[in-house]
């Protein structure tokens, strides 16, 4: 069994993500994973990230607030314990475009799935 406690989980910084402060709870430096990673972004008002794709994919669950997340063709905006899958490949944006913070859970593959 591997604990991480919220109050101690490793920040890290993402290129592309303004007004954010994010953290890894399973993972990476945060500790041992086989497959995939977790972490919580908090995200202040007027924050989010630019519309950008990655080789594997994202699940994202709100855990407070209203997150907005576009694709570059859809935008939807997400409440507590809505989730959503970015595909591989897929654009993805998240703004907070709320007078309030939001928080949202992400788990990403550690890497992309060998090629078909």
């Amino acid at each position: 069994m591997h604990v991480v406690r919220f109050a101690e989980a490793p920040a890290y910084d993402a290129p592309g993500h303004a007004s954010m402060a994010m953290v890894r709870l399973q993972g990476r430096e945060a500790g041992p994973t086989d497959t995939a990673w977790l972490g919580v972004s908090t995200i202040a008002p007027g924050g989010g990230t630019k519309l950008d794709a990655s080789a594997v994919e994202k699940l994202y669950v709100v855990l407070d607030g209203t997150v907005t997340v576009s694709n570059g063709q859809d935008r939807v905006s997400l409440n507590r314990w809505d989730s959503c899958r970015i595909a591989p490949g897929e654009g993805r944006q998240l703004s907070n475009e709320t007078n309030a913070p939001a928080s949202i859970l992400l788990v990403m593959p550690l890497q992309p799935p060998p090629p078909a």
